[in-house]
């Protein structure tokens, strides 16, 4: 028999730091879920707020008739808000840990009912610790590095900020896809453009992993069209002692490489200006590429079909359409060359649209029926979508 434990109050009343006590207690076992239901008011648009634990930090989900919305809480926020919510807006918090089951809530009397008892049936929770363990990062906790405690993602002793803490993921992932192909090749020495680089975090970040990490020699340089964000770089490269790595005022199209290229690596290059950089990395036969492409306009102002109208007939469908087709294409293109290549998704859609990556690998040898399977699809969608892709104009002449 569990026992509640009872105590009279008023929801506005001077014993209300009762609430807040349970709710410590209960945040301090680590809920895996927490669910904050029976709204005080019927006017209240969220009938109920799921809030489930994830790698770093809490998912909170407020749930309407027809609607969810999410939002991420670092765990020093869960408290204020638990309270407020049992205070002010709801009669009931349900929450359990992998040890125990918890219960609050206010009846139409004001009293306070808590209860606390053993989970007996954990496996009930979407939660699976083998799921939840801490991820192992390359770029890991506890390392003192430089560029990350710039950007504000790592304390002064290599601690990850809490609010940064997506952008640490997304940087790790970044760093993940060029791990997957470096630890196969092993290479020890790379040469690396990195086109459009702007304030050059990732292009720092790459240079720490390559050289501190993979203890390689690595010679990399920075391209940008800004002078004062090309002196700054060349400042902190300095500051951080990475001697192999240079910025330089300099345009995508046409820039003369001092060095056979290992690696061309292009972020956000906005439109056409990733269809040049790639086709340099082709024309320099760089044995990979990372490219994150951005804003491509390009087939959107150019797209007609008679076949497929409904993918033009509605603005953003036909935008997004001409997204996706422009990398497919030039995914092709880069196989047609002699790449493996691979569209893969670099960040979660919750962040940002922009989440594609395209990774090729020089591959020698490529079979001419496959390069040629490849060149012939993008043809049949450059025909049937009346498009003149940029990248396709480059390498292969006109359509």
């Amino acid at each position: 028999m569990i026992e509640w434990k009872e105590m009279s109050i008023s929801l506005k009343g001077k014993n209300m730091n009762s609430i807040s006590d349970h709710i410590s207690q209960i945040l301090r076992d680590h809920p895996l879920k927490i669910v904050i239901s029976k709204p005080v008011s019927r006017q209240e648009p969220c009938q109920k707020i799921v809030i489930d634990v994830k790698t770093g930090y809490y998912q909170l989900s407020r749930y309407t008739a027809t609607q969810v919305f999410h939002e991420n809480l670092a765990e020093d926020q869960l408290y204020a808000r638990c309270t407020d919510y049992l205070e002010n807006t709801y009669l009931r918090l349900n929450a359990w840990s992998r040890e125990q089951e918890y219960s609050l809530a206010l009846t139409k009397k004001r009293k306070i009912l808590f209860q606390a008892k053993r989970n007996q049936n954990p496996e009930r929770l979407a939660w699976n610790p083998a799921h939840n363990r801490k991820k192992q990062y390359i770029l890991e906790e506890g390392q003192v590095i430089e560029p990350l405690i710039d950007m504000g993602i790592f304390t002064k002793d290599g601690k990850a900020v809490r609010s940064m803490y997506d952008k640490y993921r997304q940087i790790n992932r970044f760093i993940e896809l060029i791990d997957d192909v470096i630890k196969k090749q092993e290479p020890t020495h790379l040469n690396i453009i990195d086109f459009g680089c702007g304030k050059s975090y990732l292009t720092f970040i790459v240079y720490h992993y390559l050289t501190v990490i993979r203890n390689m020699t690595v010679t990399m340089i920075g391209l940008d069209l800004k002078e004062d964000v090309i002196k700054k770089c060349n400042e902190a490269a300095r500051r951080y002692g990475y001697t192999g790595l240079t910025f330089q005022i300099g345009d995508i199209n046409g820039f003369s490489c001092p060095f056979d290229v290992d690696m061309v690596i292009t972020l956000h290059a906005c439109d056409t200006a990733t269809d040049y950089a790639l086709f340099n990395a082709v024309t320099w036969n760089a044995k990979m590429i990372f490219s994150v492409p951005c804003c491509q306009h390009e087939l959107n102002s150019q797209i007609s079909t008679e076949t497929f109208s409904l993918f033009t007939r509605y603005g953003i469908i036909s935008e997004r359409f001409c997204a996706l087709m422009t990398d497919a294409i030039r995914a092709n293109l880069l196989e047609y060359s002699g790449y493996s290549t691979q569209l893969l998704e670099f960040i979660d859609m919750e962040h940002t649209p922009k989440n594609i990556l395209i990774r090729a690998i020089k591959t020698p040898g490529k079979p001419r029926d496959t390069r040629q399977k490849a060149l012939e699809e993008a043809l049949r969608a450059i025909e049937e979508f009346h498009v003149q892709p940029t990248l396709y104009r480059l390498l292969c002449g006109e359509p």
